[in-house]
């Protein structure tokens, strides 16, 4: 008995012992390295010695002035164009409003066919997550198809189901849940 009592404590011992040696950070006490502060009288400010120099100015050209003030490139003005679709509970399906905004948006689109976008969907927080995700995706999958028919090259779009994870509106009523019903456009390019 008195074995196994002296067993365990040596190996309880010896997994402290490795535990304490593996650690990650250094250990520093508090009051470690920290000099004891005395009262400091501020010195008297010392005195510079003032130099003056004539600077002389160069003209600037009127076309350098025109190269730095550059336009706002036409990915930042699809990121700001670009609206968001809203849907009805418990439906992927466009209304005319919908459809108006997405021709709108098509539109926006089709100026730089380079930009790729990412279409979002999302839901409000009434259902099951599977439930939620499959419903996002079919309202991104809604209004890639429309953007297809408008002209937007299928390459161009991708969709992506977020469900009920990313709520516009944290709120828990009917307000919160119509903007959380939605689809959000994302310049990737």
């Amino acid at each position: 008995m008195k074995r196994h009592v002296a067993g365990g404590f040596l190996v309880a011992g010896c997994m402290m012992l490795v535990a304490g040696g593996c650690a990650k950070e250094q250990v520093v006490n508090k009051d470690e390295g920290l000099a004891p502060t005395a009262a400091v009288a501020p010195a008297a400010p010392a005195k510079k010695e003032v130099v003056k120099e004539t600077v002389q100015q160069t003209p600037v050209k009127e076309s350098a002035v025109k190269e730095e003030a550059k336009p706002v490139s036409q990915q930042e003005e699809l990121r700001s164009a670009l609206e968001k679709i809203y849907f009805d509970f418990d439906s992927s399906r466009l209304t005319e409003a919908d459809r108006a905004i997405l021709a709108k948006d098509a539109g926006f689109m089709k100026k730089d066919a380079a930009v790729k976008v990412r279409i979002e969907g999302n839901c409000d927080e009434r259902g099951s997550d599977e439930y939620n995700l499959a419903l996002g995706q079919k309202r991104a999958e809604a209004a890639r198809n429309y953007l297809v028919t408008m002209g937007v090259a299928t390459d161009r779009l991708s969709v992506i189901s977020y469900g009920k994870e990313k709520p516009a509106d944290p709120g828990h009523d009917e307000a919160a849940w119509v903007k959380n019903r939605r689809d959000e456009f994302v310049v990737l390019q």
